[in-house]
């Protein structure tokens, strides 16, 4: 089959480019035709190594260039991008003749279904339906992170199938016809998990609003002074950098480290025995099933969505309804205070990883893609 990919950029270190790049690599191997369309490039190197046959097509659109913006400028210049953007993306579909395109719920979203060129559409989401209402946006833009939500009901209809994360996210979509789950694949699979014995907490992610690592700085801030020999990692980059890093110095914290981010991403978990996850939501946390490949307890609190579906409470970690900053601490000083526990639960972990083993996820694909060909005959 030939498959194409429709992304703003694969130049981002975050979950979802290294979770695309996982399921290409792997549908190229069994000899698919792969080719990745981007808007954002910009001449940038995909951030995860991709195998030598995948083809990539930016259209130069550069939507990136109004991050920051305020409204007025967002709302003439879009429309205008918008449009070049749907007319290279047809003119280039038309050329590809690709049996299958999927798009990851960008800017193409709203008009890709509309494009024949022959292929069937499907829509693959990595967040959850009311992401846009974690925001916590105030006024006009509240008012539009609604209209936008109920905009996103309508997108995802046209769609020859619309693919989630989790079962939490596709309660909340009711019942579309078009509807399936199908969780993200592992992107490795390691012989050689943590001991849990370091005495280093992990989180990982952009910095950004979404994640929330200003409150994980500032519980970790109650448990520092108890906790002499341990430290706190935060590996990712973003916007709040500055902000964060003014915060660890204004609480005065010696044993918080925000890190880069790394392909070294199994080293970083092996050197770590507890996962920490504070976001506001998401879609399925990828860092949470890889600390779990990696022998990890993890202490999250239940956002939407993910990380109810993924932990267990109690048996590979501890799940905290939002909010219950007590009793996350709680969670974490009960691990801190006992390898044995953190390495129960973190068996109990690298057990709950299986179920997003890569040939069992790429099974449920394959599957999907074979339906819609098949529907075309």
């Amino acid at each position: 089959m030939k498959i194409v990919y429709c992304i703003p950029a694969t130049c981002n270190s975050g979950g979802m480019e290294r979770v695309l790049a996982r399921k290409a690599n792997y549908l190229a191997e069994l000899g698919h035709e792969l080719i990745f369309i981007t808007t954002d490039q910009r001449g940038r190197q995909p951030f995860f190594e991709l195998h030598p046959s995948i083809v990539s097509y930016d259209l130069g659109i550069d939507y990136d260039a109004n991050n920051g913006s305020g409204l007025l400028s967002k709302l003439t210049q879009y429309p205008r991008k918008h449009r070049l953007h749907r007319q290279r993306l047809t003119e280039l579909l038309l050329k590809l003749k690709a049996d299958i395109v999927i798009s990851m719920f960008g800017d193409d979203a709203s008009f890709l279904p509309s494009i024949q060129d022959g292929s069937h559409k499907v829509l693959e989401y990595h967040f959850a339906k009311y992401k846009r209402l974690q925001y916590g946006r105030r006024g006009l833009w509240r008012l539009i992170d609604r209209l936008r939500t109920k905009w996103d009901e309508r997108t995802v209809r046209p769609f020859d199938s619309f693919v989630v994360l989790t079962e939490e996210d596709a309660a909340a979509w009711g019942a579309l016809p078009n509807l399936r789950v199908i969780p993200n694949p592992l992107p490795f699979y390691s012989d050689s998990p943590s001991d849990c014995k370091a005495r280093q907490l992990l989180a990982m992610g952009r910095y950004d609003d979404q994640k929330h690592f200003d409150l994980l700085i500032n519980l970790w801030a109650q448990l520092e002074p108890e906790y002499p020999e341990w430290r706190l990692v935060i590996a990712g980059d973003g916007k709040l950098r500055p902000e964060l890093s003014a915060q660890v110095k204004c609480l005065g914290l010696k044993s918080v480290e925000l890190m880069r981010p790394t392909h070294q991403v199994q080293e970083l978990y092996r050197a770590s025995s507890t996962y920490v996850m504070t976001s506001r939501y998401e879609g399925l946390p990828m860092v949470l099933i890889e600390a779990q490949q990696m022998g990890l307890p993890i202490v999250s609190f239940a956002c939407p969505c993910g990380p109810r579906d993924v932990i267990t409470d109690g048996v590979d970690g501890y799940l905290l309804e939002v909010g219950d900053h007590a009793g996350f601490i709680q969670a974490l000083r009960r691990l801190m205070d006992s390898e044995a526990e953190r390495q129960r639960m973190g068996a109990a972990a690298r057990i709950a990883s299986e179920r997003y083993d890569l040939e069992h996820i790429m099974k449920s694909w394959l599957a999907l893609f074979e339906e819609l060909t098949r529907a075309k005959l």
